[in-house]
């Protein structure tokens, strides 16, 4: 893997940063341990300890949150028989941007033969007049799996905060042996409390999750997976077998607490053991 340098499109101070994550399976005793890790400027992770089974990882920004001018970007390698868990030290923060320019986060994450990937990132949390262009991608080999799941959350209602003014663009894709498995778009651009009220849109609710498990066509666990999801769902929830191994949830609610009470018991279930330690602060 070659890590790629992320140029400061503006030439405003705004932070920069790069991270490169590579897992292996040890052979010895099986444990899924550190194969690389390279980083630079904002980005950094740390690797608590945990079932031998998965390496833990927390990515952590060090500047603090996101704003425009700011350019980040992820890249990770699931190595063969091997599985990966990454998350992130708190909930990311996209501030006010104080020109045109968008906050820039770019993932792309690439899951050998066998692996498994969860991608359990904290929620991201839009404050008014925040731009974030983000993407991820994940490349998935024939046999590997991953969880996946996007939090975000427009204002902090606790605060009395409302976002009457927001540009995002925020993309996930899932790819199997080159194919689209998975292609999910939003973009918000304008008032987006007054868009999040319209009943095709967000009826009101303030956060929102998106919750995918891609599973091998041919395992069956996707049906299974859903039969025990659906007594856990709220009302402001819907999940279904969008297509053969491929699990999508998407939850809503009025604020983030309701989320992360609706969302944990799920994440629980599919994550087949304990969340990292981040998401019980």
């Amino acid at each position: 893997m070659q890590i790629v340098p992320p140029a400061n499109r503006t030439g405003l101070p705004r932070a920069v940063g790069s991270l490169l994550l590579q897992s292996k399976r040890r052979a010895e005793n099986g444990a899924s341990v550190l194969a690389d890790l390279r980083h630079s400027g904002c980005l950094k992770a740390l690797f608590p300890r945990g079932a031998a089974d998965r390496l833990n990882a927390v990515l952590v920004n060090t500047s603090g949150g996101i704003t425009g001018g700011d350019d980040l970007r992820i890249q990770a390698r699931v190595g063969a028989a091997s599985r990966l868990s990454l998350t992130t030290q708190a909930a990311e923060r996209i501030y006010r941007a104080s020109s045109a320019a968008p906050g820039r986060v770019s993932t792309r994450i690439t899951v050998e033969p066998g692996a498994r990937l969860d991608w359990l990132p904290q929620e991201t949390i839009l404050f008014d007049d925040a731009r974030l262009d983000r993407e991820l991608r994940v490349d998935l080999a024939h046999d590997s799996h991953c969880l996946l799941v996007e939090t975000l959350v427009f204002g902090r209602t606790a605060m009395g905060e409302h976002v009457s003014k927001l540009h995002l663009s925020d993309r996930i894709s899932i790819w199997r042996e080159g194919a689209p498995l998975f292609i999910d778009r939003m973009r918000l651009s304008g008032d987006a409390d007054m868009m999040l009220r319209r009943t095709a849109i967000g009826q009101g609710a303030v956060a929102t999750a998106s919750v995918v498990m891609a599973t091998p066509a041919d395992s069956g666990a996707a049906p299974a997976l859903l039969e025990q999801l659906r007594p856990l769902l709220p009302a402001q929830a819907g999940a279904s077998v969008i297509r053969p191994g491929l699990l999508f949830l998407r939850l809503t609610a009025s604020d983030s607490f309701e989320l992360r009470r609706s969302l944990l018991p799920v994440l629980a279930l599919l994550n087949d053991g304990p969340l990292p330690r981040t998401w019980m602060i």
